[in-house]
């Protein structure tokens, strides 16, 4: 289907979401689960004597290391993130994607620049893909890690038990993100109650840790020893990991339950951790081998290390509700293939289930956790896709800033640059573990970028060879009134799904010119897909007559959201008769499908690569009587040849 989502005007909101006690707790399930366990190996990968460049253990280290990781946190994930990127919502959905959506929906008026900009989101997306690969294989295994702390004999099970939990995660995706939340929002409670309870024992015997609350020590500890903190930040970011997943599940919940959620009980929490980890190496250098679990006391530990490998399923799960968003409205958009997508919640449309990309996900996931076997391992990966995300999210805000609200260009390049500064410190200090894992990412992003745009443009050079064959709408309907003999109108409904109103289904001038029959009453139907997450049914539909008020021939045009998916017997049923040129039986209708064949052509379209990547792609294409819930005894199809 053919999509034009900057002509048309924005849909105003539905309704924001209210806040309640539930949708915290939910949230608290599915959000935090990322960035709520970095502190099982954050402090830990700092200060690993296997880093290829470690951070030496001493007094004035710890202190700056653990004021470092406080304040990136407050600047990026509170401030950037929370405060600020979140405001910049699509009627309530995050994301990326939703920043590119908005920027395309600029891209009119605000010139190349946004265009060229949307292009840096989509590989922002495409690496937000390769955290969603990396993290519940990094995550489940620093927990699992935890039974070599307990009992040292059990190592050996660690792959194992890893491999069986990512198995029953994925698997229970289909469930939907609000049952999961339900189960989980308790757990993740009782997990941060946890670690800033261990947190508050650790300061207790060293409480001049709370010295590191300072920006001071963060400053002293980067530029007294810039060498050694340059590469520490490629450690550091692990605290930060999970920001990105705060912002492209917003649609499920809400900015404002996200927000309390991090306020009130996720910052607290994570930031008592790390200055109890910090007070525990003080007091004993050799705690760094796993400062989170030592923190813990004796008779405590088995059950923080199941807690832990519980918490860290839903930091996998934080990323995979993330995905399935990001994927969802790529496709709607015209980057990825039309998937097929259960929604999963019958009162919040934003949750929902992609199968193919979570079988995908979890093949992938399996196949790191074998490649690396251990996250201190996976940690040198893990940053790069991280600080390539937020550094892009950044970027594209602050251009949206300026130019939709009007923010001040001073302030922008003051605040922003301090903001971008960051960033980048972060990203350059990460690409000096490419060599050590993290070109694993890049290597991810720019496969998942090649798809994305490959399949842009191979849709393009479609469209135009479709529109070539079936020729123009009005001139066909013309022929239509001038046929001789007249055509046979049988009794009954047809419809034929459209790119748009200005070209002639192909099914439909297939049956008029091997059938020589209509159907009394037609409607080609053609789904327009706005740059916003949801229209309401009062802005449903648009009626054509196209030109003849009495000939039973109709089109329609259906507005979606890039959020929703289309259901085109619903649609149907909200014409009035009076719209229709006579009464549409909406359950005895029969639907008409042009499906195409695509092949390799002769022309300079594309490289011959992009072809056979744009035909190969073109497979995982979802069912299209499904997808537009048509009921398949009364769904025909009509294929016809494109050379791409």
């Amino acid at each position: 289907m053919d999509t034009d989502t900057e002509a048309r005007p924005a849909i105003h909101p539905t309704g924001r979401k209210g806040v309640r006690a539930a949708v915290v707790v939910g949230a608290l399930g599915v959000v935090f689960g990322d960035i709520g366990t970095s502190p099982i190996y954050t402090i830990q990968t700092v200060f690993n004597p296997a880093d290829p460049h470690p951070v030496p253990i001493s007094i004035d280290n710890v202190y700056g290391v653990v004021s470092l990781i406080f304040w990136s946190v407050m600047i990026i994930v509170t401030l950037t993130y929370v405060l600020l990127v979140m405001r910049a919502d699509n009627d309530g959905e995050g994301g990326i994607m939703a920043l590119i959506t908005l920027l395309r929906r600029m891209s009119r008026s605000a010139g190349r620049a946004a265009a060229l900009l949307a292009v840096l989101g989509i590989f922002g997306a495409a690496l937000f893909f390769g955290d969603s690969m990396i993290t519940p294989a990094i995550s489940v295994l620093s927990a699992v890690e935890g039974l070599k702390v307990v009992e040292p004999g059990m190592e050996r099970l660690i792959i194992p038990i890893t491999v069986v939990i990512i198995v029953v995660l994925f698997s229970f995706q289909r469930r939907g993100t609000a049952s999961i939340g339900r189960l989980f929002g308790p757990v993740m409670i009782a997990w941060f109650t946890a670690i800033g309870a261990c947190g508050v024992v650790g300061i207790v015997d060293h409480p001049a840790i709370f010295k590191a609350l300072s920006p001071t020590y963060a400053l002293s500890f980067v530029f007294g020893h810039i060498g050694i903190a340059f590469f520490a930040l490629a450690a550091i970011v692990l605290s930060v990991t999970g920001a990105e997943a705060l912002y492209a599940d917003m649609g499920h919940f809400g900015r404002k339950a996200i927000t309390y959620g991090w306020l009130g009980l996720v910052l607290p929490a994570c930031v008592l951790s790390y200055l109890g980890q910090g007070a525990l190496i003080l007091g004993d250098e050799r705690n760094v081998s796993a400062p989170f679990f030592l923190l813990t006391p004796d008779w405590a530990r088995w059950p923080m290390v199941l807690l832990a490998t519980a918490a860290t399923v839903i930091a996998s799960q934080a990323v995979i509700t993330g995905a399935f968003s990001v994927a969802s409205q790529a496709a709607q958009l015209g980057y990825l293939p039309r998937l097929r997508i259960a929604h999963t919640s019958e009162s919040t449309i934003g949750q929902i289930y992609v199968p193919w990309i979570n079988w995908v996900l979890m093949v992938s996931v399996l196949t790191l956790v074998f490649a690396f076997r251990s996250s201190a391992a996976l940690a040198f990966a893990f940053g790069m896709a991280v600080t390539g995300t937020i550094t892009i999210t950044t970027t594209l805000f602050l251009y949206y800033a300026h130019t939709k609200w009007r923010t001040p260009l001073w302030l922008v390049v003051i605040g922003g640059g301090f903001l971008l500064t960051v960033d980048f410190a972060f990203f350059a200090a990460n690409l000096t573990k490419l060599v050590h894992g993290a070109w694993l990412p890049l290597l991810i992003g720019l496969t998942a970028f090649t798809v994305m745009t490959t399949w842009q443009r191979g849709r393009q050079i479609v469209t135009r060879a479709r529109e070539t064959a079936e020729g123009s709408l009005r001139e066909f309907i013309d022929h239509l009134h001038d046929y001789q003999p007249p055509l046979v109108r049988v009794a009954g409904t047809a419809v034929f799904l459209n790119r748009g109103n200005e070209t002639a289904p192909l099914a439909m001038r297939a049956n008029v010119e091997h059938n020589r029959v209509l159907h009394e009453y037609v409607v080609i139907m053609s789904i327009d897909t706005l740059p916003v997450p949801r229209v309401p049914d009062a802005e449903r539909t648009e009626v054509d007559a196209l030109g003849y008020v009495e000939d039973g021939i109709i089109h329609v045009t259906a507005h979606f959201g890039y959020m929703e998916t289309p259901n085109i017997p619903d649609v149907l049923r909200l014409l009035d008769h009076a719209q229709t040129e006579g009464p549409i039986a909406v359950d005895d209708a029969s639907y008409f499908l042009s499906t195409i064949e695509l092949t390799k052509g002769p022309e300079a379209t594309m490289a011959a690569w992009r072809k056979h990547l744009f035909i190969a792609t073109s497979h995982i294409t979802a069912d299209a009587a499904e997808y537009f819930g048509l009921p398949r005894d009364r769904t025909v199809i009509m294929g016809s040849r494109i050379d791409v």
